[in-house]
């Protein structure tokens, strides 16, 4: 379930919103042990995942370093390489 959570910090362009969203969406999930709500909990997990998006959203927004901006394609390419690695 968390395999699909990247990295989003130091990039150009920046990470999106709906970027971070899934990410907190993925969090959530994996804290909660589950991918889907009942109704009782629906409200606090929405919550919980707006929360922590906006953490999420902080954290990037304030992390500063002197290397260059990764890029995206070439990331997406190293990944694809470690998969092609791993599982052939």
């Amino acid at each position: 379930m968390c395999r699909s959570i990247r990295v989003l910090a130091h990039f150009a362009p920046p990470a999106t919103d709906e970027e971070i969203h899934a990410a907190a969406l993925q969090f959530v999930r994996k804290l909660s042990g589950t991918t889907r709500p009942s109704r009782a909990n629906e409200a606090a997990f929405e919550r919980a995942v707006l929360e922590v998006s906006a953490t999420a959203r902080r954290l990037v927004d304030s992390l500063t370093t002197t290397a260059s901006p990764r890029n995206r394609e070439e990331e997406a390419d190293k990944a694809r390489a470690r998969s092609r690695a791993r599982f052939g």
